[in-house]
């Protein structure tokens, strides 16, 4: 009896064993895959990401924005903070919060603007007249 009890918890640690393994290796090749799809920009926002302690996506969320767009996170933004304002009842926590992600998601625009050439420019690599 005691021998089917240890096979069978040999063979279950085995199986979890596999199935670790298994996980771990597709979480590093998805983590290669996005390391290598964010380039340099990817460094600057990780960069961004390590001294603000905020990520893009939880700034994103914080802020309920889908697009970086000026217009949207300042909208957001002025709205979630008259809402979270301790005055009218609502929480410093959650404001400052609000003042953080938005601080993020301005340093994600910020980067972007750097890595993409102004507008004109793209307009005269696109049509050379002179």
């Amino acid at each position: 009896m005691a021998r089917y009890l240890a096979q069978i918890v040999v063979m279950g640690a085995q199986v979890v064993g596999r199935a670790f393994a298994r996980a771990l290796r597709q979480e590093f090749a998805a983590s290669k895959a996005a390391a290598e799809a964010r380039g340099r920009s990817g460094q600057q926002s990780a960069a961004a990401t390590s001294i603000t302690g905020m990520s893009l996506q939880e700034a994103q969320q914080i802020l309920n924005v889908s697009t970086l767009t000026p217009e949207e996170i300042q909208k957001s933004y002025e709205h979630l903070f008259k809402v979270n304002d301790k005055e009218v009842g609502g929480s410093f926590y959650l404001q400052s919060k609000v003042v953080r992600a938005k601080e993020r998601l301005d340093e994600e625009l910020s980067i972007q603007k750097k890595d993409s050439p102004p507008a004109q420019e793209q307009q005269k690599q696109q049509n050379p007249e002179t």
